[in-house]
């Protein structure tokens, strides 16, 4: 790969080290591996992430960030809110669309015990964007009373985000939208 700046190489590493830890979690996250898909020595991403927690810190962060801007994007494209919360799964599915992937943050938070504290407060950000999202639309749909939108928003979280496990876990996707249907039918979801 052929990198022109220290931001590129960078920003390189950042998504080498992301599609690492979507297929092999933070513990698959390895300078030796990643300097060879970005064309570098291991020796040199040092220079960027002094450490492995560093780089999982900023891969967690970015992820993150990236995932607050798709939903964002979902809800300037809906028709409303409604419509907001019935594409909010795709950005699960597109994981799983992408060789049968996991999303980042599913993959690191199942690592708990294993991860430095500063990746595990960015891996939990995560979960904190995607529930007020989920609020701010619940309450602007007006699904349900006002009390009870944020649990009925982590519950939303985290049905789409285990339907995600199981359907990558059988490697099957059509599992991932069979859940998300019953959910739509009788679960959390708001048909």
């Amino acid at each position: 790969m052929a990198t022109t700046s220290k931001e590129n190489v960078r920003e390189a590493i950042l998504l080498a080290a992301r599609e690492a830890a979507m297929t092999r979690g933070y513990g698959g996250i390895n300078f030796r591996e990643l300097a060879a898909a970005v064309g570098i020595k291991a020796a040199s991403i040092n220079y960027y992430f002094v450490n492995k927690a560093l780089l999982g810190e900023a891969v967690a962060r970015r992820y993150w960030e990236d995932i607050a801007r798709d939903l964002e994007k979902i809800s300037a494209d809906a028709r409303d809110a409604m419509d907001a919360l019935r594409l909010y799964p795709s950005i699960f599915r597109a994981s799983l669309e992408r060789d049968n992937r996991l999303c980042l943050s599913s993959f690191m938070a199942a690592e708990h015990d294993k991860l430095p504290e500063a990746v595990l407060k960015e891996v939990q950000a995560f979960g904190d964007v995607n529930v007020a999202w989920l609020s701010k639309q619940l309450a602007a749909a007006m699904v349900g009373s006002p009390e009870s939108v944020d649990a009925r928003a982590r519950a939303i979280y985290a049905a789409v985000a285990g339907a995600q496990i199981i359907a990558r876990g059988r490697s099957d996707i059509a599992v991932f939208d069979a859940l998300i249907e019953s959910y739509r039918a009788s679960g959390p979801l708001p048909g």
